[in-house]
């Protein structure tokens, strides 16, 4: 990969190693997302806030970059639509930024754009890059119904087809294509919103997931940390609903465990 500036509208896709590179993603700036573009050699990182959020997750990003003194930053999800890089490149503003960004000449309330471009400056460091770990957690099943917490909708396996499933994701689509929105016809998916951001960008999948009649749910992003899908299931306020979901019985003010419950009867 040459170096320069490179647009990643998920960290969970690269096919390709970064090195060098300074990338702009999509993904929210949690620590998991951090760490695949610190393994893939990235020079500097720019993901987005996904609302900050509980104990705030949508920040994680930067602590993870600061100990590889790898200049970090995150875009406001009010300046631009998590998922979509272009969009963050191209109208994106900083909402926050690490040690190594600030030494470059980042600061709140930059340009994205601006930002991105101090930061192919920077001096190439050796520190190893930690392991990246996602869980994968079977949290209840009832009637043959199996109800798993997913760190990331990325986990979703061809064998979920009918399950529930609880995610760390933020419930945006993914450069913006809607048949990306899940990859199997789960029973019931939920997501976390993502503050919800700029063209309710947050929850995006939500009408997506509705069009093929799979029901589907966002929690508050205050709520749940981002990125954790047993925080998802353990600590979520469900914020939106779709229409399948709402059918179903699902409604905002549920805690997750409760909607589930609701499918868990169905």
């Amino acid at each position: 990969m040459s170096e320069g500036i490179v647009l990643a509208d998920t960290a969970t896709d690269f096919e390709k190693p970064m090195t060098g590179a300074v990338v702009v993603c999509g993904s929210h700036g949690g620590s998991y997302p951090g760490c695949l573009l610190a393994r893939a050699g990235v020079r500097g990182g720019i993901l987005n806030d996904a609302g900050i959020g509980k104990d705030e997750a949508g920040l994680a990003s930067l602590v993870v970059f600061d100990r590889l003194e790898i200049p970090a930053a995150v875009a406001d999800h009010r300046s631009a639509r998590i998922g979509d890089a272009s969009d963050m490149l191209r109208r994106g503003v900083v909402s926050a930024v690490n040690k190594a960004a600030v030494a470059l000449g980042c600061s709140v309330g930059d340009r994205v754009a601006d930002c991105a471009a101090r930061m192919t400056a920077a001096d190439r460091h050796d520190i190893p890059a930690p392991e990246c770990a996602e869980r994968r957690i079977l949290v209840e099943t009832k009637g043959g119904t199996q109800v798993w917490a997913l760190d990331s909708a990325s986990q979703v396996r061809s064998d979920d087809e009918g399950a529930i499933l609880v995610t760390g994701s933020h419930g945006g689509l993914v450069g913006g294509v809607a048949e990306a929105a899940l990859r199997v016809r789960a029973l019931l998916a939920v997501f976390n919103d993502a503050g919800v951001g700029v063209d309710r960008a947050g929850i995006g999948r939500l009408d997506a997931l509705a069009h093929r009649q799979i029901a589907a749910a966002t929690v508050a992003a205050r709520s749940a940390r981002i990125g954790e899908g047993l925080s998802t299931y353990q600590d979520g306020v469900v914020s939106f609903v779709n229409r399948p979901g709402q059918a179903a019985g699902g409604r905002p003010g549920q805690t997750t465990r409760e909607l589930v419950a609701v499918f868990l009867r169905s």
